[in-house]
Order: C-alpha cells, then sequence, then structure tokens
C-alpha cells in the first residue's frame, strides 16, 4: 500500500517515547518484535523491529 494513501499513520522513531503518550499504553514482545498495545485509545499502537 503506498504512504500516499495512509497519511494518518505516525511513525514514532522511540518506542520508549510511544509509551509515554498514553497511560494505558503497555509494551509487549512477540515473535521478537516490539509492540505497543492500548487497549483504551487502539490509534496509540505501534510496532518495532
Amino acid at each position: 500500500m503506498p504512504y500516499a494513501l495512509a497519511p494518518f499513520m505516525k511513525v514514532v522513531s522511540s518506542i520508549k517515547s510511544a509509551k509515554k503518550r498514553h497511560p494505558a499504553c503497555q509494551v509487549v514482545r512477540r515473535k521478537g518484535k516490539i509492540y505497543v498495545i492500548n487497549k483504551v485509545e487502539p490509534r496509540y499502537k505501534a510496532r518495532q523491529g
């Protein structure tokens, strides 16, 4: 999918800074990738690795 069609995706350089965006964020490691999950505000999801 071209990036021009997805202007809502925000890239965060650091997962640590992504965790600070909302109090309900959790850092989870799955299959060697690091995810930030948030069940209260799903827009704060992130993936690294």
